[in-house]
């Protein structure tokens, strides 16, 4: 049997804008990994001998966890949640249709619409002060995303997902 993940750990990479790093979930620690995409690269190429060298003895480690991603052929990693299967955009897009009022609901249409999508919502919804209620609601739906990949993953996990809003 796996070790049980954490909700928390298994929404890390839906939070996350790194594009230096690619994370993977380790079935066998329970936990989601996040390795150096020129690591991950020197590795493949077989240059990692090189790399155990020039690299701080906090990344050698590292290098061994990329070592066993590359080498893995019994699904031990696996690609965790990712961000853009979640299509915040369409979450957006659900979380005005709760919206009653329709001057208000309205406004948050028009900041959809057009470029700088993400920024002009953000900037309405503070403007209107409903920024707690979207981020309570996003959250939800991230949760909701990360049990549904669990459960077809088949990764037993613990819902350790508490946060507080205003």
């Amino acid at each position: 049997m796996n070790p049980i993940a954490s909700l928390i750990d298994l929404m890390s990479p839906l939070e996350l804008n790194e594009e230096e790093y690619l994370s993977y979930f380790d079935r066998q620690k329970g936990e989601i990994v996040s390795v150096d995409r020129s690591i991950l690269s020197a590795v493949e190429e077989g240059e990692d001998e090189d790399l155990e060298d020039h690299v701080p003895a906090w990344q050698k480690e590292e290098i061994e966890t990329v070592r066993a991603i590359v080498a893995d052929q019994s699904g031990r990693f696996i690609d965790p949640p990712d961000k853009v299967d979640f299509d915040e955009y369409r979450h957006m897009e659900r979380f005005i249709e709760t919206i009653t009022n329709p001057t208000i609901a309205n406004q948050l249409w028009k900041a959809i619409k057009g470029p700088r999508a993400f920024r002009t919502f953000k900037d309405t919804l503070y403007r209107l002060g409903l920024e707690n209620r979207w981020f309570q609601y996003r959250d939800q739906a991230i949760k909701q995303f990360v049990i549904e990949w669990a459960e077809a993953n088949h990764v037993a996990y613990k819902d350790d997902f508490k946060r507080e809003y205003k």
